[in-house]
Order: C-alpha cells, then sequence, then structure tokens
C-alpha cells in the first residue's frame, strides 16, 4: 500500500512508519520539524526511516493547505495515519493559538484532502486526555467526554467530532485512536520517563505531583505502533454505527495497556534500571491534569485481537538502554533532503 504517516519525525510516527516499511508498504512521512523540543531528535528518527528504498520524506506543516494538497496529490495515498499535531497538555494552556492551528485548522486540512482525494481509511491519534474530570475508571469508549480540562483535550475531542462529520457525510472510513501514556525508546524529550531518567542521572530532583498518588496506564511504543497499523489494516465500513448510532465508517478506540501503574512504582522501576536512587520533589496537582488514567481496550480486542504484550520491566529497561545510547546516536545526524 501507499501510506502516508504525518507526524514521520515524531515519536510515535516514527515506529509506526519503520513497522510499515519493514513489511514493504510504500511510505511517504511529512513533518514540519518544529522547535517543541530539540528538532536533532526528530532528525535522529528520520535517520532510523531513511535507509529505505519504499520511504520519502517532506517537510511541510498540515496547517498550509496548499502544500498539503500538493502532497496529497502527487501521492495519491491509500491510507493516511495522522499523528501530526501539537502535543503536550500543559504547553496548551501558555500556548493556545499553535492548539488550534495544527490541531484543529490542520486536521480540517487532512480531512478535506482525504476526502477529496477518496483515501480509503484515516487513522488519526486522539488521546486519553479527552476523558478529562471523568472519574468513572477503567475509561470506556462509550463514556461522556464533554468535560476536557485542557485546550490539548478539547482538540482531539474537537478531532472525534470532525471526523465524524467527514465519515457521516462523505463516508471518509475513520478511525480515532485514544492513546494512554505512551513510552519507550525515542519518546519525547517533555514527557515523564525523559525528564525522570535525565534528573536522576544528574542527581536533581523530580518533581512528583499530587505526592505521587497519581496511577497511568503506561503504554509500551512496540504495542502501539502494532495496535495502529492493525487498525489501518481493518477499515471501518458503512454498517459500523457511530456513536450517535447512525451508520457510518467511523469508530473510536483506547488504545493502551489495561494495567495502570502507581508512578511512584513507575519510578521505582526506572531507579532499579538505573542503579540509582531519585530525589523526589512532591508537590500538588498540576492544573490540567487527572489523578489516573485506565484504557478499557475490550472494543479494540475484539476488533483487531489487540493484546499488549510488553510488561513494565521489559520497557522501562529498554527505555533506559536507549536513553543512555543516545548520545552516540545524536553525533550521526544528518538533515533531510526536501
Amino acid at each position: 500500500m501507499k501510506v502516508l504517516v504525518t507526524g514521520a519525525a515524531g515519536f510515535i510516527g516514527m515506529h509506526v512508519a519503520k513497522k510499515l516499511l519493514e513489511r514493504g508498504d510504500q511510505v511517504l512521512g511529512i513533518d514540519n520539524l518544529n522547535d517543541y523540543y530539540d528538532p536533532a531528535l526528530k532528525l535522529a528518527r528520520l535517520n532510523q526511516l531513511n535507509p529505505y528504498d519504499n520511504f520519502n520524506f517532506e517537510k511541510i506543516d498540515i496547517s498550509d493547505r496548499i502544500a498539503l494538497d500538493k502532497v496529497f496529490a502527487k501521492v495519491m495515498p491509500d491510507c493516511v495515519v495522522h499523528l501530526a499535531a501539537q502535543a503536550g497538555v500543559r504547553y496548551s494552556i501558555q500556548n493556545p493559538e499553535i492548539y488550534v492551528q495544527s490541531n484543529l485548522v490542520g486536521f480540517g486540512h487532512i480531512l478535506e484532502a482525504c476526502r477529496r482525494t477518496n483515501v480509503k481509511h484515516l487513522v488519526y491519534a486522539s488521546s486519553s486526555s479527552v476523558y478529562g474530570a471523568n472519574t468513572s475508571i477503567p475509561f470506556k469508549e462509550s463514556d461522556s467526554v464533554d468535560h476536557p480540562v485542557s485546550l490539548y483535550a478539547a482538540t482531539k475531542k474537537a478531532n472525534e467530532l470532525m471526523a465524524h462529520t467527514y465519515s457521516h457525510l462523505f463516508a471518509l472510513p475513520t478511525t480515532g485512536l485514544r492513546f494512554f501514556t505512551v513510552y519507550g525508546p525515542w519518546g519525547r524529550p517533555d514527557m515523564s520517563p525523559w525528564l525522570f531518567t535525565s534528573a536522576i542521572l544528574e542527581g536533581k530532583p523530580i518533581d512528583v505531583f499530587n505526592y505521587g498518588r497519581m496511577k497511568r496506564d503506561f503504554t509500551y511504543i512496540d504495542d502501539i505502533s502494532e495496535g495502529v497499523i492493525r487498525v489501518m489494516d481493518s477499515p471501518p465500513t458503512l454498517e459500523h454505527k457511530s456513536q450517535l448510532q447512525n451508520p457510518a465508517p467511523y469508530r473510536i478506540f483506547n488504545i493502551g495497556n489495561d494495567q495502570p501503574v502507581e508512578l511512584l512504582t513507575y519510578i521505582e522501576t526506572i531507579e532499579r534500571s538505573l542503579g540509582k536512587a531519585a530525589k523526589k520533589n512532591l508537590l500538588p496537582m498540576q492544573l490540567g491534569d487527572v489523578v489516573a488514567t485506565w484504557a478499557d481496550v475490550s472494543e479494540l480486542r475484539k476488533a483487531i485481537n489487540y493484546v499488549p504484550k510488553t510488561s513494565l520491566e521489559n520497557g522501562v529497561g529498554a527505555w533506559v538502554r536507549w536513553y543512555l545510547d543516545y548520545s552516540s546516536i545524536k553525533s550521526n545526524i544528518s538533515h533531510p533532503s526536501n
């Protein structure tokens, strides 16, 4: 197949693109390579993809409709895996306009381009953050998501509603995936594994919010990328019921580990892998954060036989080994051709 992966230089995007390339699909990756975090990491991820003959890359921003339309017209992809977005719950509080441009305007451009080029399946990233102030756990797709507690979460819920509109009006097959706390090699520097690991190694205290009384459904990247591709290979049909019970090729799935872990247990696992104890700075709850996340993945299990296989111990061990090796990888970064 010809697959367009947006956000291909991102954490999940790189892993998904690599699995697609390894099985022989033609992949075009796009990314704007912005400086939300060190672009050198994004370039290093691209270097994992560039050796494949069936991979091409273009640096564009999805909020640039003309550039995006040209890419779609040239490639005519069979499927689109849309992972480009402005990430980060806390960053959205200080920089809301970036989220509007990327997550709302950009997503609208993706939907229109998919409609015009008759894409067979659009798989896009939603987020566990849409559950917001919901206190019923585990989180189920049927739960209300009417009370987001961050602009980031609000944009992700808006994406789900926009996708439903296009599925209903134009029979565009869409599947939204609500990701739950993804971690592993090549992860983002603004996420807790990186923040904790770097601070522990440097002997600096780590910020532990809500005094450690937090739970997260930590999900290893290989389990996530495998799930994304299985979903892509199994598009919804007009017989699927939307959340409004109208026939439409539209679905929403949780994708997580279905095993929430205490934050302090997660930190202890990193400490064991590093062989070094953390200094903890215990703090109250952050604005826009939630106490616990837990994915009910029964719907995804029924749809694609999704079963996460990576234990926390093995996943954290793989993360730490990668992190310790990354300094040598950085020295070999090259810029992509445009």
